[in-house]
């Protein structure tokens, strides 16, 4: 298990903070929430300080509907996606890599609630979170 980042609640997690962790994945952290911005306005992050896992995590939702969970990790930072049977044919058509489509399987048969977590290390990463937020928003 990785060893808890951002675990002080006192303190929030500021652009300085985020980026002096995330390292050279900052360039994909810039694009992922300027995509946010631009094609889906209506997503809020939030963050907000959890006990039970002891740090902050960031909550990205539209209304009532959590689209993602992001998490920093040292030297990076990953999305996890929670999306139920009911969205496995969507999740197959979709243009996400074929990885995250077994990653999706595998996390259906062996959990209460299946996810799909991406850890950005390059572009397709960043194509892949594009897709699972269209796809999430698109679910009802």
């Amino acid at each position: 298990m990785e060893k808890p980042i951002l675990s002080d609640p006192e303190q929030y997690p500021t652009d300085e903070i985020i980026f002096g962790h995330i390292g050279k994945s900052k360039p994909l952290w810039l694009a992922l929430f300027e995509h946010i911005r631009s094609a889906w306005p209506d997503i809020a992050p939030e963050w907000r300080y959890y006990n039970d896992g002891k740090s902050w995590l960031l909550k990205a939702t539209a209304k009532k509907k959590t689209i993602f969970w992001l998490s920093i990790v040292e030297g990076g930072f990953r999305t996890t996606f929670y999306l139920n049977a009911k969205a496995e044919p969507a999740v197959m058509a979709s243009a996400i890599a074929d990885e995250l489509k077994e990653q999706y399987r595998q996390s259906l048969q062996s959990s209460k609630f299946p996810a799909l977590t991406i850890l950005y290390r390059d572009e397709q990463d960043l194509e892949n979170a594009k897709a699972l937020i269209a796809l999430k928003v698109s679910l009802k």
